[in-house]
């Protein structure tokens, strides 16, 4: 039930979310590459990101985000990122999603605390293995280029 408020609320509010994210991101002293990171290109992977996360909430599908995030990671080092900006790309998103939640209350209504437990530990485990299958997708193309 939780997750499906969670899906709804991040389809109603994708675009406010990355552009918010875009922004604090832009700024950030801690992945200077986003600098020039047009915000179109911006706000096409944070929403390329929620849209997974949704996916995965409903479907469950570990298959398509091992390829989804080896991609991912794969194109952000083409890009010319650094390894690190990888993790706090993701990081971020995920730290912003939850400010958005906090903010419009859901995490401080009266609902099942195991509810709100369960859905807390998927989310962290799906930015956890995104950030992991990143990285793999980012050594990966660093190697090639290495090699």
């Amino acid at each position: 039930m939780l997750e499906k408020q969670l899906v709804e609320l991040i389809k109603n509010r994708e675009t406010e979310m990355s552009q918010r994210w875009y922004r604090d991101l832009h700024e950030s002293r801690y992945v200077p590459t986003m600098h020039n990171v047009s915000e179109d290109e911006g706000l096409r992977i944070a929403t390329s990101v929620y849209r997974n996360l949704c996916d995965w909430l409903v479907q469950g599908r570990e298959v398509d985000m091992k390829d989804t995030y080896q991609r991912f990671g794969e194109s952000v080092f083409h890009r010319g990122f650094d390894m690190e900006e990888v993790v706090m790309l993701l990081v971020l998103l995920k730290r912003n999603l939850y400010l958005h939640l906090l903010e419009l209350g859901l995490m401080t209504t009266n609902l099942n605390i195991y509810q709100a437990l369960e859905l807390n530990n998927k989310v962290v485990l799906y930015f956890d293995r995104a950030i992991y299958f990143g990285l793999i997708g980012y050594q990966d193309a660093k190697s090639v280029v290495t090699a």
